[in-house]
């Protein structure tokens, strides 16, 4: 079926489609009809795959595998040949009118008649209340005794930041030979690629960039930047590969718990509260990248009710993003690739631990949420943009969970090479120890590595967009990083850290 429906996509054989859903005809038929005004269905045509539905049980029932088209009629004689020749079931339950009526048949006998305007208009809209109150929590407090190689570790052992490669190895990646950057990658195979760039048309070098932004945590501080923090995530990851902004789009997929007031939800206004401003940063940011959200989906009942105990999931926004890329030989991937390259950090760190991965792991949630800034990320991001399709950039790898120490180790150890960065050279604001500097999440950061005889280039590429060089990919695997203070802080042999990283999963 979807095979056919491409191929009458492509030869022009409809004018609208929609899948069967929720609701199964009486959403896709009656959503379709809106657009002109009515339709006229007729059941007792509809395929059934048992006998003896009754009529309002086929108007709603949401049997898989199903499409309804708006098929022009004199092009339907050629749709109907299409799907013979494909083996595709294809039946004509009736036609858009433009009698304002949702008019049902059955045998020939109208079973409902309904002014289409009741349907789609009739229903008060639902009243519900949002009340937003700023959380408090306690502060971050860095540990007294400091060991960031103990830290650096444990992060990377985190379920959130850890090796997937189990779960990544079950699955066939190499469908007809078209990935060009996979899901793991580097010099084993085995670094945790950013996103993912498949070759779709093997007679063409364009490529499709997929990518994801998930950060449910930011959601106990505020879900506003909960949900623009996964926007930017997104998008970062696809630029990270080398996807152009030209033509790249989203998919917001929400995950929520229940947001209507009740007697087993007394903070369901709470929950609501976080629900509109994580749609409002969703459109805030969509509009500021230009990624417009071209699909989605919701889920609002995520509770657990057992007894008197209520466990209801974080509001949690995934964010997907496809974007395209011009030629796949310029793909870049997130693996250093030769020691004597140069290391880059760009984008500003913050103080902005507040519900970090390095605050979960000493215990607490913080207040300083990260926050996306897209007056300074844009400039950067479209400088990067045209930077990899230059050819300037041999790595690039996103900041994001665990900030910028566990972008480091997973460069160095993915490219199995080791890194001298000194953190003095980091452009920060607010940021006074080493700690925060490391593992903030500050948005819209990036890790990459360049050859030396490109970096004046790469540099003037950059221009003023906030960024730096922190010191030089080696030979010698070893991540070391000199602190604040002038000391060495980090030391620590590249297989202890990827051991860190693959062993939580390593099942």
């Amino acid at each position: 079926m979807f095979d056919c429906l491409l191929k009458a996509r492509d030869r022009g054989l409809y004018n609208c489609i929609t899948d069967n859903g929720a609701g199964g005809l009486s959403s896709s038929v009656g959503e379709m009809a809106e657009d002109t005004g009515g339709f006229e269905l007729h059941l007792d045509r509809a395929p059934l795959k048992y006998a003896g539905l009754q009529p309002w049980e086929i108007f709603i029932s949401e049997a898989q595998e199903r499409m309804t088209l708006a098929v022009p009629p004199e092009k339907l004689d050629a749709f109907l040949a299409l799907c013979k020749k494909m083996d595709v079931e294809a039946t004509v339950l009736g036609n858009y009118t433009d009698s304002g009526k949702f008019h049902i048949l059955y045998n020939g006998k109208t079973i409902s008649y309904l002014d289409m305007a009741f349907i789609h208009e009739g229903l008060p809209a639902m009243q519900m209340v949002a009340k937003w109150e700023v959380p408090a929590h306690p502060e971050v407090r860095l540990p007294k005794e400091r060991d960031l190689a103990r830290d650096l570790k444990k992060l990377l052992a985190g379920l959130n930041i850890c090796s997937k490669e189990y779960v990544i190895r079950q699955y066939d990646h190499e469908v007809q030979g078209g990935s060009v950057v996979k899901p793991l990658t580097g010099a084993a195979n085995d670094g945790p690629s950013d996103a993912a760039v498949i070759r779709p048309l093997l007679d063409s070098f364009e490529g499709l960039v997929i990518s994801h932004g998930i950060c449910p945590r930011y959601s106990d501080i505020d879900a506003y930047h909960m949900a623009a923090c996964a926007v930017d995530e997104a998008v970062r990851n696809a630029l990270a590969v080398g996807a152009g902004f030209e033509v790249m789009a989203g998919l917001d997929n929400f995950c929520w718990c229940d947001p209507i007031l009740s007697e087993k939800t007394p903070d369901g206004p709470y929950k609501l509260a976080q629900l509109v401003r994580a749609n409002q940063a969703l459109s805030h940011y969509a509009k500021a990248y230009g990624v417009p959200c071209i699909s989605g989906k919701d889920s609002m009942k995520n509770d657990y009710q057992v007894g008197d105990t209520k466990i209801s999931i974080p509001p949690t926004l995934l964010f997907s993003v496809m974007a395209k890329i011009d030629d796949v030989r310029r793909a870049v991937t997130m693996d250093a690739k030769r020691a004597g390259d140069l290391v880059y950090v760009l984008g500003v760190t913050r103080d902005e631990l507040g519900a970090s991965e390095y605050a979960n792991l000493l215990g607490t949630v913080g207040n300083k949420v990260p926050k996306v800034r897209e007056a300074e990320s844009l400039p950067r991001y479209r400088a990067l943009e045209q930077a990899i399709k230059a050819g300037l950039v041999a790595s690039c790898h996103d900041c994001s969970d665990g900030g910028l120490g566990v972008a480091l180790a997973e460069t160095a150890f993915a490219g199995d090479l080791g890194m001298n960065v000194d953190l003095r050279e980091a452009p920060a604001e607010g940021v006074s120890d080493d700690e925060t500097l490391l593992f903030s999440e500050s948005q819209s950061r990036f890790v990459v590595t360049v050859a030396p005889e490109k970096a004046a280039a790469f540099e003037t590429a950059m221009g003023a967009t906030g960024w730096a060089r922190l010191g030089t990919v080696t030979a010698e695997q070893t991540l070391t990083v000199v602190g604040l203070a002038g000391a060495t802080v980090l030391a620590e042999p590249l297989a202890g850290l990827k051991a860190s990283w693959q062993q939580t999963l390593n099942f």
